[in-house]
């Protein structure tokens, strides 16, 4: 093995061991009194469930896919096995993660007791199994992969497994978990008057299931899948320009293994806070972990390229350009998404005047917040690409040609993607700390609620900052998968005796794909949101038939019934996943058949273009009308209870499928089209030599 690869397998089977580690530290804690622990096991039941279903439900179709695989992709069997261990690996990282923090939010409720900083460092820990299982289970499968079978076609089936699990548990935990969201806040804020997680609400349970589906289950498939497909764009690239120098091809793995050394360390540095500073505590972790991970990242790529030093400078600036990408954009998503900063103000300060004015301003702080991060990215692929250029030296063709600089831009995500145990780990934080702040509302736990509201907020942040991430990084990833798609589509018109077609604009063919992706996203989009319109209406009157109909339910002598509001929601998320499932499979092999690989590779391009700004409006206005809703709850401007807050709460619920459903699932879109295109390129070009 290179030095690359025993890199890489050390943090893998590093980060598996240390997560072990954290699920003993977590479990050791107390659950609580035993009505948190029944509240915490009734969310776990529910959470299990609803995984357990949507894996049933999914698995014949991947099943068909691999068959499909196996019959008509070269070379057979190696693909498809790929896809299978992919998906498998994909479904185990979500539920590990969730399994844990199912587990975590009592105990976490119970630190609360003792002050923020216990309660901080222990919703941290659990998130962190999450944290390292992603990257452990992502790098093990890639090194295994590449080692054992080094091809790349058998690591594309890989990211293809990875990808299109990844979508279904993201688009079904994003509509379960907005459902249920929707409806306890219309039916019980708004027209009951009682509080959030109030347990005469029917809906709270599925509510906190939510939480732990789509915050954390989606979540970690879709970062998990974005760690795969941005290290296979990095493979595959480093295939074409490093053929002679096969030592070179594994380092996008050796920069994953070392993000996970050092976000241990960055970790360990959480280690409390006091009122008012919890966040503060959180950023300390991540800015340790940028550091050690750039001195880790520029020492592994002076020992990589030993023989060429010019090449380890670039591969090294690349790389720390990687890490600054992921500190800018963090900062500028908490900016927009935290009501410590003035645009979340300004749409608490216009919810005094109606729901109206709250919507017009959140959408307007959503279109303004893209602007800073697609700038950050256009200076991360110029930046990137102009490294990789000098770093040859005079051997490019051309500056729109040259080989090391796409793949110093892949090295550039692959380094942004090295921070997903931190990132991760604090975004599991949120929906750990949002469950334990409704088991401290339900089982009526005295002293703690202060605490507990705190880093509710806080994770909310943070959820908001990791779909920033997630949105750039797939952005980023997307650009280095259609270089790759460029490479194999002119590989296998080589192979068949063709010319390798060009990417012009003044191919119609090229034109119309452009316009097919630019539409995906919005339609794929509009499939989710309306999903969750429907479920919602359900769901609301569900708990009016319960106010109703249930004897002295509204002055808490009666328990609601918890399950059928879960069964709504998990019903309305597995029937409704399938067409926009069946829209992101269907399209590039409908496009790559009919209208060959040029128009295809217009559709990649025009689902980036579009669903990069789409998802980040979307994310950020939803977290900007989340957090408003929640400054107001602090006594601003009236507090809870007052026609401002009404209007918030009416911002929060449109808000919801925007941040938690139709945003970051078009990340999953993004990357299921472009691994698709590429395992089924051979197809394509041959119809249409």
């Amino acid at each position: 093995m290179y030095l690359a690869e025993e890199l890489a397998l050390l943090g893998a089977v590093v980060a598996l061991v240390y997560a072990a580690i954290l699920i003993r530290y977590v479990l050791s804690r107390s659950p609580g009194a035993p009505r948190m622990q029944e509240l915490a096991n009734y969310v776990k039941q529910g959470a299990n469930a609803f995984l357990r279903r949507e894996y049933l439900t999914i698995t014949p179709v991947a099943v068909a896919l691999a068959i499909i695989i196996g019959i008509v992709v070269q070379p057979r069997g190696i693909v498809a096995l790929g896809f299978l261990i992919g998906a498998g690996f994909s479904a185990a990282a979500g539920y590990i993660g969730m399994g844990m923090t199912v587990r975590s939010s009592a105990r976490a409720a119970e630190a609360a007791r003792k002050g923020i900083g216990q309660a901080l460092v222990l919703a941290f820990r659990g998130g962190s199994v999450l944290g390292m299982a992603v990257p452990g289970l992502a790098l093990l499968g890639l090194s295994l992969f590449y080692i054992l079978i080094p091809r790349p076609a058998a690591i594309v089936g890989f990211g293809f497994g990875a990808s299109l699990i990844a979508m279904f548990i993201r688009v079904g935990g994003g509509i379960y978990t907005k459902a249920a969201d929707l409806g306890a806040d219309i039916a019980g804020k708004v027209e009951e008057g009682i509080p959030e997680d109030d347990p005469r609400n029917a809906g709270v349970i599925a509510d906190n299931v939510g939480d732990n589906v789509g915050d954390c289950a989606g979540m970690g498939a879709d970062v998990y899948e974005s760690y795969i497909v941005t290290a296979l764009a990095g493979i595959l690239l480093g295939t074409f320009v490093f053929q002679n120098a096969p030592q070179y091809v594994a380092y996008p793995l050796a920069i994953g293994g070392m993000g996970i050394l050092a976000s241990i360390v960055g970790g360990l540095m959480i280690r409390g806070a006091e009122r008012g500073r919890a966040m503060s505590s959180l950023n300390r972790g991540l800015y340790t972990t940028a550091v050690i991970a750039a001195i880790l990242e520029v020492i592994v790529a002076y020992l990589v390229f030993a023989s060429d030093s010019r090449l380890a400078t670039a591969m090294a600036a690349s790389s720390v350009l990687g890490l600054v990408v992921v500190v800018v954009i963090e900062t500028i998503t908490d900016y927009y998404t935290s009501y410590r900063f003035s645009p979340v103000k300004s749409i608490s300060e216009a919810s005094q005047t109606g729901p109206a004015t709250n919507f017009l301003t959140g959408f307007a702080v959503g279109l303004k917040s893209v602007a800073p991060v697609l700038i950050i990215l256009a200076v991360a692929i110029g930046g990137s690409y102009g490294l990789g250029y000098w770093a040859a030296n005079g051997s490019c063709t051309g500056l729109s040609v040259c080989g090391p600089g796409v793949y110093a831009t892949a090295i550039t995500t692959m380094s942004m993607l090295s921070l997903t145990g931190i990132i991760l780990s604090i975004d599991a934080f949120g929906p750990i700390t949002d469950n334990a702040n409704g088991i401290v509302e339900m089982a009526g736990v005295e002293g703690v609620r202060e605490v507990t509201d705190e880093l509710d907020a806080i994770g909310n942040t943070t959820k908001a900052t990791t779909k920033g991430f997630a949105i750039g990084s797939a952005a980023l990833a997307a650009l280095s998968l259609f270089i790759a798609y460029q490479q194999e589509v002119g590989a296998n018109y080589q192979a068949l005796g063709g010319v390798a077609p060009q990417y012009l604009l003044t191919d119609p063919l090229l034109l119309i794909g452009l316009l097919i992706g630019g539409l995906l996203p919005f339609y794929f989009s509009s499939f989710l949101i309306g999903a969750v319109g429907k479920a919602g209406f359900k769901m609301v009157n569900e708990i009016r038939r319960q106010f109703r109909e249930i004897p002295g339910l509204r002055e808490g002598k009666a328990t609601p019934d918890y399950e059928k509001c879960v069964d709504i929601s998990t019903s309305a998320a597995l029937r409704e996943l399938i067409a926009p499932g069946a829209l992101a499979i269907l399209t590039p092999i409908v496009v790559g058949v009919v209208l060959g690989p040029v128009a295809l590779g217009g559709v990649l391009i025009g689902s980036v273009v579009s669903g990069v700004f789409l998802a980040l409006l979307m994310a950020n206005s939803g977290a900007a009308w989340d957090n408003a809703k929640k400054l107001i709850e602090t006594g601003q401007y009236g507090g809870k209870g007052t026609p401002t807050h009404a209007a918030a709460v009416s911002g929060d619920t449109v808000g919801d499928p925007f941040k938690d459903t139709a945003g970051p699932s078009i990340n999953s879109l993004i990357k299921v089209l472009n691994t698709i295109s590429i395992v089924f390129v051979f197809v394509f070009v041959l119809l249409h030599l």
